[in-house]
């Protein structure tokens, strides 16, 4: 079933609690009606903005002026085999974070370096979520979508999801693919995937390459979020953002060998190498807790942009452009921000 909601505001509705009214909104419950209410839309020409989780998106203090569709849809079906593992296919709507909890309680391995992710599951392959190592395309089997250019439900197997560091097609093509469900391949037993991020080997005390009992990864993830402010409080202003606002960014050999000695540097598959955002930003002298206004730098990650109470959407755009503009001015280096902006611009 679909419900109709008057006088909804996005800030209710998202982690940063930033963006102004929906014209209409409207909460799909069920594939059917998440289908055919987003299909009717378009046949209309209304503008639609389809939300799940609300914790990857900046929306404009002017709101939308469209439908706001919400995902609320929820289902899980499962296909347990000692010889091709666990075959989980889930709802777009259900919660990230109640699916790797649930598997690490099966003892299906591979989504316990994701977990304290907010969102839910539908806007994982969009983003290819990745933490401590570990991204969700690795573990994606199929993603089914409903096609609103060609008007028909679409399945993507890995190999045609685009997927890359922080992108996939989904991301790419905005607007295009509406996702309603995605399956999952994990392996069968209480081990974790092998650990390949070393802030997470060292709290676990093995060696990066090793495996642990994937329940205490997932306890090693979730401190090591928390501390960080990374996992939503609604007690804890110091949580009300959007994750990591600024992706780290990928230079070409040229541009890596222009970087400071000191600065983190890590080898890409295609000769390419990664540095740190958080390291560029606190270098550039943007430090924990950095800011006057309402909207901050957080005081457990430098990634962060945190909502302190009664920011708006200016607040945390003027605060990104500074900090951009900063790193840009230090390191000859454009960030490119994380959250989809909505009815704004950085």
């Amino acid at each position: 079933m679909t419900t109709t909601l008057e006088t909804e505001t996005l800030a209710a509705h998202t982690t940063l609690r930033v963006g102004g009214p929906a014209a209409r909104w409207v909460v799909a419950e069920s594939e059917a009606d998440l289908i055919s209410t987003v299909a009717a839309l378009d046949a209309a020409g209304e503008p639609v903005l389809i939300l799940g989780g609300g914790s990857n998106v900046l929306v404009s203090d002017d709101g939308f002026a469209g439908t706001v569709v919400q995902v609320a849809t929820r289902g899980r079906s499962e296909d347990v085999a000692s010889c091709s593992g666990a075959t989980v296919t889930v709802a777009a709507g259900e919660p990230w974070d109640d699916l790797v909890a649930y598997a690490v309680d099966q003892e299906w391995a591979g989504l316990e370096a994701l977990s304290g992710i907010p969102g839910l599951v539908g806007a994982t392959p969009i983003q290819n979520v990745g933490a401590y190592g570990a991204e969700v395309s690795q573990l994606i089997s199929t993603v089914v979508t409903w096609d609103r250019q060609t008007r028909a439900r679409k399945t993507f197997f890995p190999s045609a999801c685009g997927f890359g560091y922080r992108t996939s097609r989904f991301k790419t093509e905005p607007g295009r693919f509406v996702i309603v469900s995605v399956t999952f391949q994990l392996r069968l037993g209480s081990l974790s995937a092998p650990i390949r991020y070393a802030e997470l080997a060292g709290t676990l005390g093995i060696e990066v390459g090793q495996r642990a009992p994937a329940a205490d990864v997932r306890a090693a993830v979730l401190a090591l979020r928390g501390a960080k402010g990374m996992v939503l409080d609604d007690a804890d202003p110091d949580t009300w953002s959007a994750g990591s606002f600024f992706t780290n960014p990928i230079l070409d050999p040229t541009g890596a060998a222009q970087l400071p000695d000191d600065a983190p540097r890590f080898a890409q598959p295609d000769g390419r190498v990664k540095t740190s955002a958080a390291w560029l930003i606190e270098h550039a002298g943007f430090a924990k807790g950095y800011g006057a206004g309402p909207a901050r730098v957080s005081t457990k990650h430098t990634l962060a942009l945190t909502n302190r109470g009664g920011a708006r959407a200016g607040d945390v755009l003027a605060l990104a452009a500074e900090i951009r503009a900063g790193v840009r001015d230090r390191f000859a280096i454009e960030l490119v921000e994380e959250p989809v902006l909505v009815g704004c611009a950085l």
